[in-house]
Order: C-alpha cells, then structure tokens, then sequence
C-alpha cells in the first residue's frame, strides 16, 4: 500500500516540478534551469544524507555494472526532456505521453529483464493494459 500512495505522489511531484521548471526556463534558458533543478536536489541529498543513517560514499566505486552509476545523467535528460515536453505540449498532454512511455518501457524492462531486473514473462493482459493507456491519449488528444 505504501508503494503506492509513494508512486501517486512522485507522479504529482513530477507534474508540478514540470510546470515550475518550465516557467523558470521561459525567464533563464533551459539549461540554466536543469542545472538548477540538478544544483538544488544535490543540495537536498546532501542535507538528508547528513539528517538520516549515513552510507558510504566510498561504495559508489565499487557499483557493479558501472552503467548503473549514469543516474546522475538520466536525470539531467529527463529535466531536459520534461521542460521541453511541457513547454510545448502543456502540463497534462506532456504528463499522459511521459506515463504511457514509462509504462510501455517499464514493462520491456520486465518481460527482457533488462538491467539484473528479474525476467518476467510476457502477459496479454498488461500488453493490452498499455494499449488501452495509448488509446487514453488517443481519446485526450480527440478534437470533436
């Protein structure tokens, strides 16, 4: 239950943050405002690291795959690529795409157990469920 109520809420984090970085965009360019973005959460990690149970940042180099250790740039991308999206599509078209992308991705991820995430086997009925999230956006973006 708690997965869930936490997944609700970053999904409105995310929506919000996406309005709010693109209005800082539209006043100081858009790399500016992801580097600010990344800037400020480094800030926050830092603080919460030094509130909570302290890990070892020595252990970061001895991840493995060291792939795994490209987060940091995943990040910047996609504050890059929700900026643009919501500065062009607006907050809910840009939101609906990015969910049905995350789902369809996700779901890849799983059924070729991608990235040491465990194989799972390929169900109909999650394929249809993705289909019916693009038939969502189908019926968003209808104009009658």
């Amino acid at each position: 239950m708690w997965g869930m109520i936490i997944a609700l809420i970053s999904g409105a984090l995310m929506s919000v943050q996406g309005v709010f970085n693109s209005a800082v965009t539209k006043q100081t360019g858009i790399w500016v405002s992801s580097g600010w973005v990344q800037f400020s959460a480094l800030v926050v990690c830092v603080i919460m690291w030094f509130c909570t149970g302290r890990g070892r940042v020595g252990a970061l180099m001895e991840v493995e795959p060291r792939y795994m250790l490209t987060g940091g740039i995943l990040g910047a991308l996609i504050t890059y690529t929700v900026i643009r999206s919501v500065s062009s599509l607006g907050p809910a078209r840009s939101a609906l795409l990015i969910v049905v992308a995350q789902i369809a991705v996700a779901y890849l991820i799983e059924v070729l157990g991608l990235f040491g995430v465990e194989r799972a086997g390929f169900e109909w009925r999650k394929a249809i469920g993705a289909l019916i999230a693009v038939g969502g956006i189908i019926v968003f973006h209808w104009k009658g």
